[in-house]
């Protein structure tokens, strides 16, 4: 996505003030000499929201993950050190996001109102951010080099990701086609009788927090794991925080097609087995106490460039003429 392009001439170009300032000599070690890496990741990633979850009443975190709906990241990201006991990263990822009540597992107790809810949606997901490492056992290390130490690292850091929630309507001759959520306005944002309820941006913050694993497997090339929370500031992920409004809104803001998706999609009980009609509006549509949130798990491969702790760097060093002052 187009989002991502600006990250990309970010990084040609700090690959580019590397190799340029890698032929100019200096007594001391300046920011880039020998502390840049640049890396790969992928890996599953997991929507925390409204939508979806597991037996029970709704949990937080991994307790309430649908994992027949993970989906993948992946991304690209260049760390710079100042000290080898912190890094500051700048990332891009690209993914999706799912959510689903009827992939929710129930036994006919505290989570049958979730699963009867029957809302689904998905979102492709662009993201960028800039994070601070740390690396604690840094100071424990008895020699120097890379080649074959295991780093455990923690991390935060802030960030910018774009959504774009879609739900699945089903057309009377029976076919379904994805529409996008946010402009139906299904729970009355943007309207007056609803003034508390605004129109969310489909591009928002975020701050990312977690932790990892490095392994070199030499000097210069490392894999890893890691496990990236993102906290957000929006329940409208997937299109769903608050109660249900009557569907006689939508002929007011809308047009008529629209208006005619939007009474589907704002209550699909209807299409729930067993349905019996029920008085819904105002009821509880979602909980709009927690705010959405995702995570992901990545495989991580790096290459430090022109490092100081690599055997070209040490070479280099062991032939520079003595220093007298």
């Amino acid at each position: 996505m187009r989002t991502s392009v600006p990250l990309k001439r970010i990084i040609v170009s700090l690959l580019l003030f590397t190799c340029i300032t890698s032929g100019v000599k200096s007594q001391s070690v300046g920011l880039l000499d020998g502390k840049l890496e640049l890396g790969l990741n992928l890996g599953p990633s997991f929507f925390l929201g409204d939508l979806g979850g597991t037996r029970g009443k709704g949990k937080t975190f991994v307790k309430d993950v649908n994992f027949p709906l993970t989906k993948l990241m992946k991304g690209l990201y260049v760390n710079i050190y100042p000290a080898e006991w912190i890094g500051f990263r700048l990332a891009a990822n690209i993914g999706s996001l799912e959510g689903d009540d009827a992939a929710i597992k129930t036994n006919g107790k505290d989570e049958l109102e979730r699963r009867k809810r029957n809302l689904l949606f998905k979102s492709s997901l662009t993201e960028a951010y800039f994070a601070m490492e740390f690396y604690p056992t840094v100071f424990l290390e008895a020699n120097d080099g890379l080649m074959y130490k295991f780093r455990p690292y923690g991390l935060i850091g802030v960030g910018v990701f774009h959504f774009n929630p879609k739900g699945q309507y089903i057309e009377p001759n029976g076919n379904t086609r994805w529409v996008e959520l946010q402009p139906l306005r299904l729970e009355g944002q943007g309207t007056t009788q609803y003034p508390d309820r605004k129109i969310y941006k489909l591009t928002q913050l975020n701050i990312p927090m977690g932790f990892g694993m490095k392994y070199y497997v030499n000097d210069n090339t490392y894999i890893g794991l890691e496990i990236l929370h993102r906290k957000t500031f929006t329940d409208y992920i997937d299109d769903v925080s608050t109660k249900y409004v009557n569907p006689s809104l939508f002929s007011t803001y809308l047009s008529p097609a629209d208006a005619t998706v939007a009474r589907q999609l704002h209550y699909r009980e209807p299409f729930y087995e067993n349905y019996r009609v029920r008085q819904y509006i105002n009821l509880q549509r979602g909980d709009p106490t927690e705010n959405d949130a995702y995570f992901s798990g990545l495989v991580k491969l790096g290459w430090r460039l022109n490092g100081s702790n690599t055997p070209n760097a040490r070479a280099r060093k062991q032939l520079r003429c003595p220093v007298y002052f």
